[in-house]
């Protein structure tokens, strides 16, 4: 019989989040009402500018472009930087790349696919915003849906099925835009894949595996230091424990410079994957024994 396996730890980890959302949305909604009530009258535009793009580091955002928006994004990660000068922290160490398209063909909607150097994987998304945050008397919060499949292609000997290719990440991504500088979201997630590591013994008889599907949670800011650059940061953590090598959490941080039409972020943080689910169900790289590396995305809008 299945059963899914949760690590208590990050359960009081979970916990903390919820309470810091609830901090946070809860004298917004209270704010909200009575500015509604004291100026009178309601403005149930969205807010404009909760996050400057679609990825905030390793996450997406809430945002969705508006109708029409093309968006490409090349997002690299290099090596830890554990062995020093060896390989120039990291820099010179194998690199992980990924380039992604975009495109928002109705309002609200956007679709869109990348590959990634890693495996040889094609991952195809979608993205809807449910609820927009209103600028006074409305909605408190934004909430938008981000999915996934990623198709690892590397060659047919890898694999015992042709399934076993495939993997899949579901997330809803709560926000709020705090103040004119400051917006904070919230992401918990699913992830899946169809074929996942077994562990045996000195007979070869296996002793447990991985579970297919793993929750975590991720928690996002951005604080804006003037109209062009901002400070950002990132928190992953795994919730699903499994029989052996769980992932690590995610710590990361940096700097945002944008435009209307471009972003340049830079940053450590301990991801390597790029794709979602890949990076929250195998990350290895441990923040606590230094294993971070220098990340960077850049993308471009036309719209």
């Amino acid at each position: 019989m299945y059963i899914m396996k949760i690590n208590i730890k990050s359960l009081h980890y979970l916990l903390a989040v919820v309470l810091m959302c609830v901090g946070i949305l809860v004298p917004a909604i209270a704010q909200d009402d009575m500015a509604s009530d004291t100026m009178g009258g309601k403005d149930l535009r969205p807010v404009k500018n909760t996050f400057l793009g679609n990825w905030l580091i390793d996450n997406q955002t809430v945002m969705v472009p508006v109708k029409g928006s093309f968006d490409f994004a090349i997002q690299h990660r290099f090596g830890t930087v554990e062995n020093g000068y060896e390989d120039f922290w990291g820099l010179y160490a194998p690199s992980n790349i990924r380039l992604g398209f975009g495109y928002t063909p109705v309002e609200k909607l956007m679709v869109g696919f990348g590959f990634t150097k890693y495996h040889n994987t094609w991952d195809f998304d979608v993205k809807y915003a449910l609820v927009k945050q209103a600028r006074k008397g409305g909605w408190p919060i934004s909430l938008t849906y981000y999915g996934n499949v990623a198709i690892d292609t590397r060659k047919v000997e890898n694999f015992a099925n042709s399934s076993d290719r495939y993997s899949y990440f579901n997330q809803l991504i709560i926000a709020r835009k705090v103040t004119e500088d400051f917006s904070v979201q919230v992401s918990p997630s699913l992830s899946h894949f169809n074929a996942v590591e077994g562990y045996y013994d000195e007979n070869d008889e296996i002793q447990g595996t991985m579970e297919n599907n793993h929750f975590a949670i991720a928690v996002a800011g951005r604080y804006k230091v003037s109209n062009t650059i901002s400070i950002i940061a990132n928190y992953d953590q795994p919730i699903t424990q499994h029989y052996t090598n769980n992932p690590n959490p995610n710590i990361s941080f940096g700097l945002e410079l944008g435009t209307s039409s471009h972003t340049f972020q830079i940053f450590a943080g301990n991801y390597y994957n790029i794709v979602p689910q890949a990076n929250n169900m195998f990350n290895s790289n441990n923040f606590e024994d230094g294993e971070f590396l220098i990340g960077f995305n850049i993308t471009r809008i036309w719209n």
